[in-house]
């Protein structure tokens, strides 16, 4: 299990750099996951199309927290549609299908999270933020 909490897991979990309550968002979403309490507040400030801003609050173990971390630092500036195929690709790959490398290379930190794959207890934490993202944009 050591092989998952990697030196980008463990800044992103310490020093979250996303994780504060954002004034004024234009989208906010809740995701919990049941199986551990873990739940965070999801919020997005999107004009004309862009995520402008991203951030959450919430708690959870370090896999969910760093998970969001990486995630709303990967979608900040990025097109609506973007943030959805990136939110597309992570969660096929956490569950163990396989990405190409650029796809994988466009991921940036949150590849790290692929080994959670083999998992499956803790897919669901890596997933939270996601799931929440996917949920907010649909």
């Amino acid at each position: 299990m050591a092989s998952i909490y990697t030196a980008a897991l463990m800044r992103h979990n310490a020093h979250p750099d996303y994780k504060y309550a954002m004034h004024d968002p234009s989208l906010t979403r809740e995701g919990v996951n049941p199986t551990c309490g873990d739940e965070l507040t999801l919020s997005l400030r999107i004009v004309d199309g862009i995520i402008e801003e991203a951030a959450f609050t919430g708690h959870g173990c370090a896999v969910s927290q760093a998970s969001a971390d990486m995630m709303a630092d990967l979608i900040d500036g990025e097109s609506v549609d973007e943030a959805k195929r990136l939110c597309s690709l992570f969660l096929r790959m956490v569950r163990g299908d396989t990405i190409d490398a650029a796809d994988r290379a466009r991921l940036d930190e949150a590849a790290e999270l692929e080994s959670i794959a083999f998992m499956p207890a803790r897919v669901k934490c890596a997933e939270l933020a996601w799931r929440t993202l996917e949920d907010a944009l649909a």
